[in-house]
């Protein structure tokens, strides 16, 4: 397993215990446990804690983005699990250095979490929370523009090569 999709499954493992127990235990001996136990000699356990710091720290705008996202799902009725793979997403795809993840990345990372971890239909729905908000980011637009002149320019590409 890639050290970042690890990371991101101890954060899941963390924050589902934490979540699970009211947040009666402390959350960073639970994941300093957790990447002894999961994750020992982890090549970039920074990686771990910027994630969990970022849910805690934006987990109201987050949860709220999910309410919105989901409006027929109220957030106490989504599986633990499912709830915060999207936080974990939601925190990659709107908080994170999109040069270190990607929007893409981030949204297809906690999709691959949600189906490892979650139950049957939950990528599905990881899937169309986490595009639901890409595709109102500003920043969808622009990737969106970037990929059609690629296409346009291989397009030209190609006909000027069959030209010659």
């Amino acid at each position: 397993m890639a050290t970042r999709q690890l990371g991101r499954s101890v954060v899941l493992q963390s924050l589902y215990e934490w979540e699970f127990y009211n947040r009666a235990h402390d959350l960073t001996a639970i994941v300093e446990r957790n990447m002894k136990e999961f994750a020992p000699g982890m090549d970039e356990p920074e990686f771990v804690w910027k994630i969990v710091k970022g849910v805690i720290e934006h987990q109201g705008a987050i949860d709220a983005i999910i309410e919105k996202a989901a409006p027929e799902w109220p957030l106490a009725q989504i599986a633990i699990i499912d709830r915060n793979a999207l936080r974990i997403g939601l925190f990659e795809l709107l908080y994170a250095n999109h040069d270190e993840v990607p929007p893409k990345v981030a949204i297809n990372e906690a999709i691959e979490i949600a189906k490892n971890y979650g139950g049957p239909n939950s990528g599905k729905f990881i899937n169309g929370v986490l595009g639901t908000v890409y595709k109102q980011l500003p920043s969808h637009d622009e990737e969106e523009a970037k990929a059609r002149a690629k296409r346009e320019e291989r397009k030209k590409t190609k006909e000027k090569s069959k030209d010659d």
